[in-house]
């Protein structure tokens, strides 16, 4: 039999010609790839995204104030080292470092962003002040929406209904109805919503308000807590009454305080998440995400299920319902 000659291999490849194939395909394979980027990065250079939320989406973070000492909205736990590997600067906690209802819901917030959630812990005054000078992005610290604030902070669609109501001093017999505050000596934290109230000036857009407390001596407070305190010296030594919601009452009554609830609610608010008006970028694109971010949590349920677990009931429901289109913000 005869063998057919073998031919080399050589005479059909070309080894260096095969080397430039084989560049140019791998080529070709990265610079696909490389065109086909995540949806986080297409979120982040569209240029559909604009203003403030363009400034968080490429920064990878969201700066958020909340209170430090504000049980069971926020609190700071103290020892509670630095999440590893996290992006926040040095003078901000991260958010294992604190608890509560509004830090829940904004960790939410910056997980539906797909951005690291930061916290900062300014003074009440200067949250609800506006001019932030973009030291945070957003605040998520139970801030009723009121005219007033309107006109240095955008508003979310709210996230929570709540009510203010009258706590007084265990051993007081004297005070039967709210109205009997009147002219007596109440607490309440410097600029809050319940300090409009005492001062007969609170609006709250939908409600209809009944000032049954009639020239309260005001005093102001860093917060709710430390006015709590003071009530709790005595009865009518410091204070006659603190105007509070209930749940950071109640925490009071069970931490030992001797307080007491005094009837039912003096009014109910809507509280949301705040924008600065003056930030350097358009803050309106944020405000436009963050309310459809809230609505969705609405949505699918989120929000109850937050506000059963720090105040064992539905807080949650009014606000879903709320027209944030009333507030006639945003052209």
């Amino acid at each position: 039999m005869n063998t057919p000659p073998v031919r080399s291999i050589h005479k059909y490849f070309n080894p260096a010609q095969y080397t430039r194939w084989l560049l140019a395909f791998l080529l070709i394979c990265l610079v696909a790839a490389g065109c086909t980027p995540d949806p986080g990065a297409a979120q982040k250079t569209s240029p559909e995204i604009t203003g403030k939320l363009a400034d968080v989406l490429e920064r990878g973070v969201l700066v958020i104030a909340t209170d430090a000492d504000y049980p069971p909205q926020s609190r700071l736990n103290a020892g509670i080292e630095r999440a590893a590997g996290s992006h926040c600067d040095l003078t901000h906690y991260t958010a294992n470092q604190l608890e509560g209802f509004d830090v829940e819901v904004a960790v939410e917030i910056a997980r539906r962003l797909e951005v690291e959630p930061c916290f900062i812990t300014p003074t009440w005054s200067q949250i609800v002040a506006g001019n932030w000078g973009d030291r945070w992005d957003i605040s998520v610290g139970s801030m009723v929406i009121t005219p007033p604030r309107m006109e240095d902070l955008y508003f979310s669609q709210p996230y929570i209904s709540g009510q203010a109501v009258l706590f007084i001093h265990k051993d007081n017999q004297a005070y039967q109805d709210i109205a009997d505050l009147s002219g007596k000596k109440i607490g309440v934290c410097t600029g809050c919503a319940y300090e409009a109230y005492l001062n007969g000036t609170l609006v709250i857009p939908t409600e209809q308000i009944d000032f049954k407390i009639k020239d309260a001596q005001i005093f102001g407070y860093d917060t709710d807590t430390s006015a709590l305190a003071d009530l709790a010296a005595g009865d009518g030594l410091r204070l006659d009454g603190v105007l509070t919601d209930p749940d950071t009452g109640r925490q009071a009554v069970e931490s030992g305080l001797p307080l007491r609830q005094l009837g039912g609610a003096v009014y109910h608010d809507y509280s949301g998440v705040a924008i600065d008006k003056s930030s350097v970028s358009d803050p309106i694109p944020l405000v436009e995400r963050i309310t459809a971010i809230i609505q969705a949590m609405h949505a699918d349920g989120t929000l109850e299920k937050v506000s059963r677990l720090y105040y064992n009931g539905d807080f949650t429901s009014p606000a879903a319902i709320f027209d944030i289109q009333a507030l006639g913000q945003i052209p």
